[in-house]
C-alpha cells in the first residue's frame, strides 16, 4: 500500500483570519507531482528558488584584497574628492559615501584612503598615483571589472545547472530551480513515482514534507517581525516551524549558495551577502536584510510580514515621481497602506500599466533570470571634463587616454575570446547634457590592438567633428569626451583582411599569379551586394567556391576564372574568404546608413521627382505619456 496522503493546508484558516489570502496569493500553493517532474519552469513555478548575491562593499574589498589589508581596518575608496566605497569597519565611525575624503578622515584619523586607479597620457595601463589630477587623469575601474569576473566565474563553476544573470558589477541573480529539483528527487526518492492510489494522478498533491533544520543555512526572515524595535531578536514562533515543499526548495538552494560563498571567500578573499526567495524582486529585497557576510531566506509565509511595514518608496521604481504621486494621492507611506487600494482604482488613476505596481506590492514578480552573453557587444571609455576643452588640438590628449583604456579592455576580451573585433569606432562630444555630437567609422582590422591604432582612428573622427586648427573657435563648449567600440563580434575562423592574404600568407604569391591577384581584387569590388547578413555559411564541397548568405538567401560565387581547374586551392580559399568579409562589411555599412536591404528593388524606395511645390505639413507633437508612463522618465 502506498503511504500517499494529500497535503493539508494548516495555514488556510489563519490566512483568512489575518486577511492574507485577500492581499497575498499563492503563499501555500498546492504542489503536485506534475510540478515536481516538469521540464520547463516558468515564473509561476511553486518550487522556484531565486537568489540575489551581493558583494559586500565591493570596491573597498577589492582594494583591501589587493593591498592585503586586514579586513578589520577602516578603509574607503576615493574618486577625486568624493568617496565611492566605504567598508563596514569605517561605517561604524559614521562615514558614508556622501562624505568628502577629508571630512571622513576627521571622523576616523586611522582611516585608510585609497584613490581609484587612473590613466594618464603616455601609459599603457592605469596606475595608483599619489596625487592624481582630474585635469590630466581619467578614472579606471578595470581592476574592479576583473575581480567581478573572477567571482562570476566561480559562480559558474560552483553552481552547475543554475541560470546566472549578472545584474551589476557586484550583484548577480541565480536561479536554482533546476538543480534544486534534481536534488529534491535525489533526497526524496519516493517522490520520483506517482503512487498507485494517488487520487488525481500527476495532478495529485505531494505528501507533506519532513521538517527542515535551518541551522547553518542563513538567517530566516520571521513570519511575525518585531514591531517595537526593528533590531530586537525575534524567537521563532510555532508557526515558523511549519514546512512546505517551497521551503524545502529554498533550504536546498541556501545550502548550495552557502557553499559557493564560502569558497569565494576562501579563494578570493571576498565576502558576499545573499537573499533567497521565490522571485527576483523578493530575493533583491531580502539580500539587504542581514549584512554583511550573511544570507537571508524569505519563505512564502513570511512575505506579508516582511512587506507590509516597508516604506514603499524604498522599492525600486516606486521612488521618485511615481512614489511621490502615490503617496500624495492616497496619503500612504508603507506597502501595507497601499494594499487597500483596489486594482481598478489604481488603474483608473495611473493607467492600465499600473498592474505591475499592484503586483509588486504583493510580492509578485514575473521576470526571468536570464544569463547574458559573455561577449560584450560594445565598449566605452569617457571623461567628464572639469575644465572644458579650450583648443581643438587638446582633443588628442583625451583621445589617447581613452584609447589606452579601450586597448586594454579589448586585449583582455580577446585573451578570453580570440578573434573578437569591433566593427566601428565612435567619438562622442557633449556640452553639459544639452548638445551632443558624434561620428563613427569602420574600425580597421589589425593583428594586434595598440593604443596608436585606436588613437589614430579617434583623431580622424575628432578632425572631422572639430578640426585641429587652434586659430578657429570651437563649434561647441566640450565638457565630455567619449570613445567607444560597437558591433564587437568574433571573426569567423580563417577570416582576415584582403591585405593579409598576400602580405602575411605562408604561401607567397608567385609572379605568374599576379594576374590572379588582380582578378581577386576585382571580384571583391564587383561582388558588393545590398543585402544584410548575420552569418554566411560556406559550401560543403572539399574546396568551397561559394557561400550561402543566411539572411538574404543568396548564393555568392567566386569568379569562374578562379573556380576553374588549374587554380591553386589556397587562391580559391582566399578569394572566398575575401568575398565573405567584404559581403559582411558592406551590410554593416547598410546597417549604419539604414538603406533598404534589397538592392535590386531599392529603386522603388526612392521618391519620385516632385511634380509641383507643396507645403510640408507641420509635424505633430509627440503625444505626452499617459498613465504610469509619465512618472517613469528615461534617463
Amino acid at each position: 500500500m502506498s503511504t500517499f496522503t494529500g497535503l493539508a493546508n494548516p495555514w488556510k484558516g489563519k490566512g483568512k483570519a489575518n486577511g492574507l489570502e485577500s492581499d497575498f496569493d499563492d503563499l501555500t500553493p498546492a504542489i503536485t507531482y506534475r510540478h515536481l517532474h516538469a521540464q520547463h519552469f516558468g515564473p509561476k513555478d511553486p518550487l522556484r528558488a531565486i537568489a540575489l548575491c551581493d558583494s559586500d562593499a565591493f570596491y573597498a574589498t577589492c582594494e583591501q584584497v589587493r593591498l592585503k589589508v586586514d579586513p578589520a581596518v577602516p578603509l574607503v575608496v576615493r574618486q577625486w574628492d568624493s568617496l565611492i566605497a566605504v567598508n563596514y569597519p569605517a561605517r561604524k565611525f559614521g562615514i558614508s559615501r556622501m562624505d568628502r575624503w577629508d571630512d571622513a578622515l576627521k571622523k576616523c584619523p586611522e582611516l585608510k584612503i585609497v584613490h581609484v586607479a587612473t590613466y594618464k597620457e603616455g601609459d599603457d595601463e592605469p596606475g595608483y598615483w599619489e596625487k592624481p589630477d582630474t585635469r590630466t587623469h581619467k578614472v579606471s575601474l578595470d581592476h574592479y571589472r576583473r575581480e567581478s569576473a573572477k567571482i562570476y566565474n566561480m559562480f559558474k563553476e560552483g553552481l552547475p545547472g543554475t541560470e546566472i544573470e549578472k545584474a551589476s558589477i557586484d550583484e548577480a541573480f541565480i536561479d536554482f530551480t533546476r538543480p534544486v529539483r534534481e536534488k529534491l528527487l535525489e533526497r526524496f526518492p519516493y517522490l520520483a513515482k506517482v503512487p498507485d492510489d494517488a487520487p488525481d494522478g500527476l495532478d495529485s498533491t505531494l505528501p507533506p514534507p519532513p521538517p527542515i533544520s535551518w541551522d547553518g543555512l542563513g538567517t530566516l526572515i520571521p513570519l511575525h517581525p518585531a514591531r517595537d524595535n526593528d533590531d530586537a531578536e525575534v524567537e521563532l514562533l510555532e508557526d515558523d516551524l511549519l514546512t512546505t515543499w517551497s521551503d524545502v526548495a529554498l533550504s536546498i538552494a541556501a545550502e548550495m549558495m552557502g557553499r559557493v560563498r564560502a569558497d569565494i571567500h576562501a579563494k578570493l578573499g571576498y565576502t558576499l551577502s545573499a537573499g533567497l526567495a521565490r522571485n527576483k524582486f523578493l530575493a533583491k529585497l531580502s539580500a539587504s536584510y542581514r549584512k554583511p557576510n550573511d544570507q537571508s531566506i524569505l519563505r512564502n509565509l513570511a512575505i506579508p510580514g516582511y512587506l507590509r511595514p516597508m516604506p514603499f518608496q524604498k522599492i525600486r521604481f516606486l521612488g521618485g515621481k511615481l512614489g511621490k504621486a502615490l503617496a500624495e494621492e492616497y496619503d500612504v507611506k508603507t506597502v501595507g497602506d497601499l494594499l487597500s487600494i483596489t486594482l481598478e482604482e489604481m488603474q483608473r488613476k495611473f493607467g492600465e500599466e499600473s498592474i505591475w505596481v499592484y503586483e509588486i506590492l504583493r510580492g509578485i514578480d514575473r521576470t526571468d533570470v536570464k544569463e547574458k552573453s559573455a561577449t560584450t557587444k560594445s565598449m566605452a571609455a569617457s571623461k567628464n571634463l572639469t575644465q572644458p576643452v579650450a583648443k581643438a588640438s587638446e582633443g588628442s590628449h583625451w583621445i589617447r587616454i581613452l584609447a589606452a583604456e579601450l586597448a586594454l579592455r579589448l586585449n583582455e576580451a580577446r585573451d578570453q575570446t580570440p578573434g573578437l573585433w569591433p566593427k566601428s569606432i565612435v567619438l562622442g562630444l557633449r556640452q553639459g547634457w544639452q548638445i551632443y555630437r558624434s561620428k563613427q567609422a569602420p574600425f580597421p582590422f589589425s593583428r594586434t590592438v595598440t593604443i596608436d591604432l585606436i588613437a589614430a582612428a579617434g583623431d580622424k573622427l575628432w578632425k572631422e567633428l572639430i578640426g585641429f586648427d587652434d586659430s578657429r573657435p570651437l563649434p561647441m563648449k566640450i565638457t565630455h569626451v567619449g570613445l567607444s567600440f560597437t558591433g564587437i563580434a568574433s571573426n569567423e575562423s580563417g577570416q582576415q583582411n584582403i591585405e593579409g592574404f598576400f602580405k602575411d600568407s605562408d604561401v607567397s604569391v608567385k609572379a605568374e599569379d599576379r594576374g590572379t591577384k588582380r582578378k581577386l581584387h576585382s571580384i571583391v569590388e564587383e561582388k558588393h551586394a545590398s543585402e544584410e547578413i548575420t552569418e554566411c555559411q560556406p559550401s560543403r564541397s572539399a574546396i568551397a567556391t561559394h557561400f550561402d548568405c543566411g539572411r538574404c538567401g543568396r548564393r555568392i560565387h567566386i569568379s569562374d576564372d578562379l573556380a576553374g581547374i588549374g587554380i591553386e586551392d589556397y587562391i580559391k580559399q582566399q578569394a572566398l574568404a575575401a568575398l565573405r568579409t567584404e559581403h559582411e562589411d558592406f551590410h554593416l555599412a547598410l546597417d549604419l546608413s539604414k538603406l533598404p536591404e534589397d538592392g535590386v528593388n531599392a529603386a522603388k524606395f526612392r521618391p519620385d521627382p516632385p511634380q509641383k511645390k507643396f507645403k510640408k505639413p507641420k509635424s505633430k507633437p509627440e503625444p505626452k505619456p499617459d498613465g504610469i508612463a509619465k512618472f517613469l522618465v528615461k534617463k
